[in-house]
């Protein structure tokens, strides 16, 4: 069963609530400092009222416990950079702290968005970029050689909304979403929201959209599942393929860089709407959706559900370049999952920088995805995550493998 976490990682600790208990019931008893030290922003003055979690969403989710790295490669260097996708940061702190305690080399990530993390790894100013779209083939066109691309993590893209009252739980379906984000739907009471939502107490205040103004790989899983689930929103855009990108031209809202940005805009807007990473929703306290997917259910954010959104995909592309953003006709499978990949050259020239990097992202896909959980992301399953420490066996130093 998925558990729903409230962390914080300030100074790479971990703070959890019980097993049992999950965001939709534990917020109340939570003071409003309880933020995570990698989101920045303010958080809301109390506070939302909370909800009953789903069952699937209650209980523990077991560690998976990976032992089958590739051997560590001596000589590596004390230090690597890497830059990209402010959705894995609060990730990405618990991995380098944890990692750094280890073995004392020290990972420095910038959060600056998935597009700026791409354009770093082309310019060849970081030795790793981190990106929840995956490069296309005209993204690695403009790098400086071949890019092994290998996914990190799952993690859900929820809808937050700001709505005093009413507390987590309220129903989207992706027409009603794309309707919304499109400017088509312009108030809380509107009839397809009511309709979703019988028993809920709507207010007619007006709809307040908040989404990226950086190149944004959280975009990128959101607009995906708008194009895939609303005509309204595909018509609205010009067609399916203006309609998902890490940049889209947004008929309406405000913008926030990174998402930080965006929840700090719709925590502190009265009918904000938005979309942000799970952890990043949770550590702002605020209310969040839930989605309908492919089976026809309406499914809570969860780890567990997020692990269910992989369910049924048995075969991936050698690369790794895969869509898993409303796949899955699992009935317990939260549709707005995405993955995070990390960016690496395929041929490194520094000998020590290649070791550290094989080192530190074996140890991300073995050790590293037990502490996943502990800031409300999923695992990787097993079939992905031992394509995963294949990928790593393709790095080279000067066309010898690194990897022997």
């Amino acid at each position: 069963m998925g558990l729903r976490t409230l962390s914080s990682l300030a100074g790479g600790r971990i703070l959890g609530v019980s097993s049992r208990a999950t965001w939709r019931t534990a917020v109340t008893a939570l003071g409003a400092g309880l933020v995570l030290a990698a989101c920045g922003g303010s958080t809301a003055s109390t506070p939302p009222p909370s909800a009953t979690p789903t069952p699937v969403c209650q209980g523990t989710t077991p560690a998976p416990g990976y032992n089958n790295g590739v051997a560590t490669v001596s000589g590596q260097a004390s230090s690597l950079s890497g830059a990209g996708s402010t959705f894995v940061a609060p990730m990405m702190s618990v991995w380098t702290a944890a990692y750094a305690t280890k073995t004392s080399v020290q990972v420095a990530y910038q959060s600056i968005g998935s597009g700026a993390g791409i354009a770093q790894l082309q310019a060849g100013t970081v030795d790793f970029g981190a990106s929840d779209a995956f490069m296309t083939d005209s993204d690695i066109a403009k790098a400086k050689g071949a890019v092994v691309q290998v996914p990190l993590v799952q993690a859900p893209v929820v809808v937050a909304y700001n709505l005093p009252g009413v507390a987590s739980g309220l129903k989207f379906d992706g027409e009603t979403l794309g309707k919304i984000f499109a400017g088509q739907i312009t108030t809380w009471n509107d009839p397809a929201i009511t309709a979703l939502n019988p028993h809920v107490t709507l207010p007619s205040t007006s709809i307040a959209v908040a989404h990226r103004s950086d190149g944004s790989g959280t975009t990128f899983i959101f607009t995906d599942f708008l194009t895939k689930e609303s005509p309204s929103w595909v018509t609205a855009l010009g067609g399916a393929k203006q309609g998902v990108g890490k940049t889209v031209a947004w008929p309406v809202g405000i913008g926030g860089k990174g998402n930080e940005g965006v929840s700090a805009a719709v925590g502190q807007t009265q009918g904000g709407i938005g979309y942000v990473e799970l952890s990043y929703a949770i550590s702002q306290h605020l209310t969040y959706a839930d989605v309908k997917n492919r089976a026809g259910d309406f499914i809570e954010p969860c780890v567990q559900t997020a692990a269910n959104a992989t369910l049924g995909i048995t075969s991936y592309p050698s690369d790794l370049r895969i869509d898993i953003v409303d796949a899955s006709r699992n009935a317990q499978a939260y549709p707005v999952t995405g993955l995070t990949w990390a960016l690496v050259y395929q041929n490194q020239s520094d000998p020590a920088k290649a070791a550290a990097l094989v080192n530190f992202f074996s140890w991300v896909l073995t050790k590293g995805q037990d502490l996943a959980t502990s800031v409300n992301y999923t695992p990787l399953g097993s079939v992905l995550q031992k394509l995963c420490i294949g990928q790593l066996r393709k790095l080279t130093i000067n066309g010898s493998p690194v990897v022997t």
